[in-house]
């Protein structure tokens, strides 16, 4: 039996904060391997989210899973795209696990990997269906709620530990009184920062 690694992304989205792509490999000697059923983090609470990532960071440390995250910062997500920055963290992440020829690779919606991993599938909802994809999706959502929870301590008045840089109402709000800050995703704003400066004066 061989290993198989999920991809999947979080972050894609938001007005505010990094884009987060984790590469997560199951082994055999996981529990989460066969007769597991693991579901997407979006449909997890935050509690079951906790849980499960408590229990891969156990079994990481047994080698019985192996996960590595890369990020894509607001800035580099302005200035070369969204779809450059989902390649190169997709990347990033699958050289940081140095994998065998024979691993497996399954990757979420529309994410691929270098071509160089000649055994890569995309699935789409692939999230719902394979549990190694589910299981990157929570690691990957766990973390980049952890590091938007810090950012929410220096820039409070936009409340990132509960929107996690997407764009509520109370966000967009904060945005019109406060303007933006380091972690904005400009090219996201456009209409946000047309608006304000067409309203200057009033």
């Amino acid at each position: 039996m061989n290993s198989v690694v999920g991809v999947d992304e979080v972050g894609r989205g938001p007005l505010a904060g990094p884009l987060c792509v984790c590469a997560l490999k199951l082994t055999p000697k996981s529990q989460f391997y066969s007769n597991a059923t693991v579901r997407d983090s979006k449909k997890l609470t935050e509690k079951e989210r906790m849980r499960l990532f408590c229990i891969l960071q156990e079994e990481a440390k047994w080698g019985s899973v192996a996960y590595a995250l890369s990020y894509v910062s607001p800035r580099r997500i302005d200035s070369f795209g969204m779809s450059k920055a989902l390649c190169t963290a997709t990347k990033n992440a699958l050289e940081k696990l140095k994998l065998g020829e024979t691993d497996t690779i399954l990757l979420d919606g529309s994410l691929k990997a270098p071509s160089t991993y000649l055994n890569q599938t995309t699935l789409i909802k692939g999230d719902e269906s394979e549990r190694s994809i589910a299981l990157a999706s929570i690691v990957a959502k766990v973390s980049r709620d952890k590091r938007m929870g810090v950012y929410a301590k220096k820039w409070p008045e936009y409340k990132f530990e509960n929107n996690k840089g997407y764009g509520t109402l109370y966000h967009y709000d904060a945005i019109r009184r406060h303007g933006l800050c380091a972690i904005h995703r400009r090219s996201f704003l456009k209409k946000v920062l047309i608006f304000n400066e067409n309203n200057k004066d009033t």
